[in-house]
């Protein structure tokens, strides 16, 4: 069993991609420290942030103990489950065929679930003027990837067989149904699995590691707008 005897710095937000590192994090239950990168301000184009995440995106992470015990950097959210399901052994499988399967769900969610839902957001809340085509378009493209979700939930409580990094990777997008515009009734099988993992210890604390901390709300704040989103 890998022991980490150093914390694992994660540089992140408490957004759906933050979320699945600082849940992966718990439920590992090894030693991590949290560094708040305020996106609304900036501080994700920064030098410093730019040389572990150089598409000055969140999340990444510094591990100090990394192969051959020297440090490592990570960004990808995507990435950073599968380096640490592999480094502890646990939350990634390690059968082949099972790899596979959680691998197939985890490129889903970060290919498709995640960008799709984040494009939902982005037309349904925060552009500065409503266009009508791009959000039903989204929305409407969300509406069938919980869709698909629900089917691959049908008689078993998680994606890809057991618990694992793919369930982790689509929770923190999948809480926010209401605010894309869906109905939970229409995925029963999703409801489930988010009262399902909701349940789990690790998983409320991931959830809520960093909200102490006011952000900004990026559909009023202009400032923060033209900081995300290039807006002039």
């Amino acid at each position: 069993m890998t022991i980490q005897t150093k914390p694992i710095e994660a540089y992140s937000l408490p957004t759906p991609n933050g979320q699945k590192v600082h849940i992966m994090l718990e439920e590992l239950g090894v030693p991590w420290t949290y560094h708040r990168i305020d996106i609304g301000k900036g501080d994700q184009f920064k030098p410093e942030f730019l040389a572990i995440s150089p598409n000055n995106k969140i999340p990444a992470i510094v591990d100090p103990e990394g192969p051959g015990g020297q440090p490592i950097s990570i960004f990808e959210s995507g990435a950073i489950l599968k380096y640490l399901g592999l480094k502890f052994g646990r939350l990634y499988p390690t059968d082949p065929r099972s790899q596979v399967k959680v691998d197939e769900w985890l490129f889903w969610q970060v290919g498709g679930f995640g960008p799709m839902l984040g494009q939902n957001h982005h037309f349904a809340i925060y552009a500065p003027e409503r266009i009508p085509y791009a959000t039903k378009r989204y929305i409407d493209e969300t509406h069938r990837l919980y869709g698909v979700l629900n089917k691959q939930l049908e008689g078993q409580d998680y994606i890809a067989g057991d618990y694992s990094i793919a369930d982790i990777a689509a929770i923190g997008w999948a809480q926010g149904w209401e605010r894309q515009g869906q109905d939970i009734a229409d995925f029963p099988n999703v409801k489930a699995w988010l009262d399902r993992l909701g349940a789990r210890p690790a998983v409320a604390s991931g959830l809520a590691w960093g909200k102490d901390t006011p952000s900004a709300d990026l559909s009023k704040d202009k400032d923060a707008q033209k900081v995300l989103f290039n807006q002039r």
